[in-house]
Formats: C-alpha cells, structure tokens, sequence
C-alpha cells in the first residue's frame, strides 16, 4: 500500500486489510478483516493521538506515512486544535470538522513550499490598490485579467507567482492564497501580519500558523464566527465558500463530520 491516498469508515479491500496489519504491528490491535469499520476508526485515532497527529480517524497519508515511521513537524496536530477551539470558544469537534471539509490536504507542496493558488484577477484589483493602473501593465493574460482563471495547480503555480512578483512584489503576494487555510495574501495586515511576504514567511513554519491565521480571520467576520460557534452549518459555508456552497454540499459535509467527530470526543479527551 502505498501512503499517497485516504482510507476512511465503510472502504474495504486489500488496502484496508495493509492498514490493519500496521496498526496491528504498531500495538493497536484490530481485527484484519479488510474493512474499515468502527473498531478500525477507533485503533486509527487511537494511533493518531500516541502520535500527535490530528484525530479524525481518517487514515489519510499523513496517517500512513506515520504508521510506517515518519512523522512530518510541521504538520497540524490535534492539540493545535484544541488551542483554535478555545481561542475561537467552540468545540474542538468543529473544528476537526473543518478541518476535514475545508482544508483535507497538506499545507505544504511536495518540494516543501507552501502551497498556493495565484489568482489573476485578484492581482489586478491588488496592483490598483498599490497605485499601480493594470491596463498600463505589459504581462500576459495568464496572470492579468480581470476576470478569474489561468490556473495551473501544484508548484506550477509558483511560475505564475514569479511572473507576476517580477511585476509588483507585494500585489503578487497578495493576490496568493496562501496554506492549508486558502488565506489570501491581501487578507495579511488584517490578521496581524506585517504583510503578505510576511504571512507566507511564517506559513513556512508550520500548519499550526496557518490555523492560528484562520481563527484570526474567523474572528474579524462576525457572521463566519457566529456560525461556527453556533455550529450553524448552512450560514457557515456561506460565508466560507461564498453563495454556490450548497451546490458542492459544503453544509451537509460539515454538519456530518462534525457529528462523526463529536461522537467521538469521549476518546479524543483522552488526550496523552
């Protein structure tokens, strides 16, 4: 099996049957039956806090690699979460719950770098801001428009980033989305940072930074803070994803993780 996808409650097969077999060897015995049912989920949290990783039960890579003895030290830990929830007075399974349906991946790219989504028309209302009239600007529709789109995905993204940077330093930064979050760089002064540069600096060091600039911007939208608090799902993803949330089933997602893992607090309390 290799490490590089996710395994969850309700899978089955011969992946499932590999996981079940480390766990096993790791001291978290379960019976290796090829399905990943309750007491699967139960040893991969288990696992999961002898290891400090985030417990949602979910057997993701981060989990796999674990397993197999590689722990990454910048990665999003469960009692970073906890922190998050106390700070933002919700319950830590709201945010697994996020966590899970917002931001499931790294927040880091293969080669290290933190990861980002360049965003063309967000680059034009930025150099605008700086002073700076974008239609006097020579750069190629791939990272100039008014309009959305030109992506690329993944490290590519860091081509368009250094074509727009040779342009305008900090609207480049700012027209990012930067981390495991998509905090965009021009939200940075707002979240206490002395500027984008300086928010994609410190989001090198770790998701834990990157979750502390989510509580900020939570914080800083009173309708997204009052949602997440009242677990108001629907309200929530609204402001989170915008009007279409529904058409990806953000609400339902969140309200369904989050009861997964509120169920599961008996155990995450537990916490070594």
């Amino acid at each position: 099996m290799t490490t590089n996808f996710t395994l969850r409650t309700g899978d089955h097969g011969a992946d499932v049957t590999v996981l079940q077999q480390r766990l096993h060897r790791v001291g978290h015995p379960v019976v290796i039956d090829g399905w990943y049912g309750p007491t699967t989920e139960a040893a991969v949290r288990a696992f999961q806090r002898s290891r400090h990783l985030i417990e949602d039960g979910i057997a993701g890579p981060r989990t796999q690699s674990a397993l197999l003895g590689t722990v990454d030290p910048r990665a999003l830990t469960q009692a970073d979460i906890e922190r998050a929830a106390a700070e933002l007075g919700c319950e830590g399974a709201a945010i697994n719950a996020v966590v899970e349906v917002e931001s499931p991946r790294t927040g880091y790219l293969p080669d290290g770098r933190v990861v980002i989504l360049f965003e063309r028309h967000v680059f034009w209302r930025q150099l605008q801001a700086h002073g700076i009239d974008p239609t006097t600007v020579q750069a190629p529709v791939s990272i100039l428009s008014q309009a959305r789109g030109g992506y690329v995905g993944g490290v590519a993204e860091y081509a368009r980033l250094a074509q727009a940077a040779a342009i305008a330093q900090e609207p480049a930064m700012e027209a990012c989305s930067w981390g495991r979050f998509q905090i965009m760089g021009h939200h940075a002064r707002a979240l206490r940072y002395a500027s984008a540069t300086a928010m994609a600096a410190a989001f090198a060091a770790g998701e834990a930074e990157q979750l502390q600039a989510f509580v900020r911007f939570v914080e800083n939208d009173a309708e997204l803070f009052k949602a997440l608090r009242n677990r108001k799902w629907a309200a929530f993803a609204r402001s989170y994803n915008g009007p279409g949330y529904a058409d990806n089933l953000y609400d339902v997602k969140l309200a369904k993780a989050y009861a997964r893992h509120a169920a599961a607090r008996p155990s995450v309390s537990e916490m070594a």
